[in-house]
């Protein structure tokens, strides 16, 4: 078989830059975990994020075309800013918690308590549930006390009972250094890796000739994300002890950007991306079309799926361990990720093609709603977070690979002449944008108030909903709709 040497180095490029994020990106949402965030404020978080994507992709890609000579190192600057930030968050100091036990006598009343005060949770064998109390340094050897309020005086009438309180980890997090350096640095990272991946695809379809070969170099991202994610998770659990180590993770990313920083700066030729023209005309005759209309509604629900399981699948990983006692889950969600990217992922990205000629884009898409449905239901019925494996192996690549694939491909027929570049773009903003954010906030209230199980189970039957209603409508309403934005569109199967 001869090897094509052209398109070697965006392979590569693909392999090392999706191999630096593998072992970050997944942890991100469990980093701000650690340091006491809770899913409704990481799920906020997460949800205003993407909407900086819709500003920062077409910014860079206009900066890069007007400034052409210096293309190439805007490009590598990307990576480094995205590499810096990223590496920031491993030096974020962590928040100190007061624990502290002590037995029924040691308390008093709130007019004899000291003035600083702060909120605890404590925890009782005579108590039915957690309780937020007040407490105070007692002397300069640092021994609490409880500091009883009118409502908490009938702690006061306990005898022989023990106590043991931890600061209220939410007492003044969010107004506190460490959440806003690590809001920053997350912030950053993630809006660069998303316009560095930007850019990369605009780069391999300059460089392939045959456009539908795109998948062939794709995969490799895959593969480079997978590998690294299932190195990482394995190398965490072994230096691990009481908490995780994610001193490895932050290791590997750096090494793995060194290496795509000197094959992007030494092999890789970026091309000319030219500026979109008459942008709010174009915009306007896109918008009016019903068959569009329905086409970016439909990317935006199949990108809050993806940010569903982006940010909170190995949330609920890790919660599902600690109910059933399972170990070594940084092993686990490094396996997760190897299933998911070197197993059907890679095999779809190779066949997408073919299932998108036989099937055609309206059914392809359909189909991809009711692939997720079965795999957002199969993760909340699984027993353990082993069970996620087999799960995550067999169904990524039928949901995001294929979804992937056929987003691109829908929105390159629905484009009339000469405005591919534009209906691209929109169906690449709305879906990592908007879905993405609807998936982050909606599910972290979901996860908040309803729980991990609960939330996939809901997002199982909107899922479900939503490929029916695609269906439906592609085979009634639209079928006899013929308002084509070009004179020689029809509808596509």
């Amino acid at each position: 078989m001869k090897v094509n040497r052209k398109l070697l180095p965006i392979k590569l490029h693909y392999f090392l830059f999706m191999a630096a994020l593998g072992p970050i990106l997944p942890q991100l949402p469990l980093l701000g975990k650690d340091i006491g965030i809770s899913a409704i404020v990481m799920g906020t978080v997460t949800g205003i994020l993407p909407f900086t994507f819709l500003l920062t992709k077409p910014f860079f890609g206009l900066l890069i075309d007007v400034y052409r000579q210096w293309r190439k190192p805007i490009f590598l600057f990307l990576i480094f800013v995205m590499t810096l930030s990223f590496c920031g968050i491993y030096f974020v100091p962590s928040r100190e918690t007061a624990k502290f036990e002590f037995d029924f006598i040691d308390y008093t009343f709130w007019n004899a308590c000291s003035k600083t005060v702060f909120p605890v949770v404590c925890n009782s064998s005579c108590l039915p549930k957690s309780l937020v109390l007040m407490a105070s340094v007692k002397n300069e050897q640092s021994l609490y006390q409880l500091c009883l309020t009118p409502e908490t005086h009938f702690l006061a009438n306990l005898s022989k009972c023990s106590f043991v309180c931890v600061e209220d980890p939410d007492n003044g997090l969010y107004s506190s250094f460490t959440f806003w350096s690590f809001i920053i640095f997350m912030s950053v990272g993630t809006i660069g890796f998303n316009v560095v991946n930007s850019i990369s695809d605009a780069i391999c379809f300059d460089i392939v000739e045959d456009q539908s070969s795109y998948g062939n170099q794709r995969l490799w991202g895959s593969i480079g994300f997978g590998f690294a994610g299932l190195i990482s998770g394995y190398i965490i659990d072994m230096f691990s002890k009481t908490s995780a180590n994610y001193v490895p993770a932050f290791v590997i990313m750096t090494l793995f950007s060194i290496l795509d920083l000197f094959v992007c700066a030494k092999f890789i030729e970026l091309p000319v991306m030219e500026a979109p023209k008459n942008i709010f005309n174009d915009l306007k005759v896109l918008l009016t079309n019903v068959h569009v209309v329905t086409f970016i509604t439909f990317t935006v629900l199949a990108g809050m799926l993806d940010g569903l399981i982006i940010y909170f699948l190995f949330w609920y990983l890790e919660d599902l361990a600690i109910e059933t006692g399972t170990t070594q889950v940084k092993l686990i969600e490094g396996l997760t990720l190897a299933a998911e990217t070197i197993g059907a992922e890679a095999l779809f990205f190779l066949i997408s093609g073919k299932i998108l000629q036989r099937l055609g884009h309206v059914h392809t898409f359909t189909m991809c709603f009711m692939s997720y449905a079965l795999r957002l239901a199969l993760i909340s019925a699984a027993p353990s977070p082993w069970w996620f494996l087999p799960i995550e192996f067999f169904m990524q690549g039928p949901t995001f690979a294929l979804t992937y694939t056929a987003i691109v491909a829908y929105a390159n027929e629905l484009a009339p002449p000469g405005m591919s570049a534009t209906m691209q773009g929109i169906a690449s903003g709305m879906g990592d944008g908007a879905g993405y954010a609807v998936g982050s906030v909606v599910g972290g209230l979901f996860y908040r108030y309803l729980g991990g199980k609960a939330t996939f189970q809901t997002f199982t039957w909107v899922t479900l909903f939503c490929g029916i209603m695609h269906f439906i409508l592609h085979a009634s309403v639209l079928k006899r709709k013929r308002n084509a934005i070009r004179p020689d569109y029809e509808e596509i199967d």
